[in-house]
């Protein structure tokens, strides 16, 4: 299965307990060789949002059974930790619920 499709997976799973958004990062050059960026840090997770019940953000790094979590990745997600967000590496829909629910 590809990130994309776990991804989409794991938002119809949540969707009972989250608000969350797919956060479209990345840089690059338009048609017309105009430079842009999404402006999101280095490291932003896939998907984000707030739990229903409480209001919390939440924050997914979405990987790949064998997909590998990249430093910046891991800060980002150790920073939201600190602040009292939700804020994890999931590889399923089940581990998206484990971290919603805890």
């Amino acid at each position: 299965m590809t990130e994309h499709e776990i991804q989409n997976n794991i938002r119809v799973a949540i969707s009972p307990y989250c608000v969350i958004f797919r956060a479209n990062v990345g840089c690059g050059r338009t048609f017309d060789g105009r430079y842009f960026d999404t402006g999101l840090p280095k490291g932003f997770s896939d998907l984000f949002g707030v739990r229903k019940s409480d209001g919390k953000a939440v924050f997914i790094e979405v990987k790949t059974e064998k997909g590998r979590v990249r430093p910046e990745q891991v800060i980002f997600l150790e920073q939201m930790q600190k602040n009292g967000a939700i804020a994890g590496v999931c590889r399923s829909p089940e581990d998206a619920i484990k971290l919603i629910k805890k």
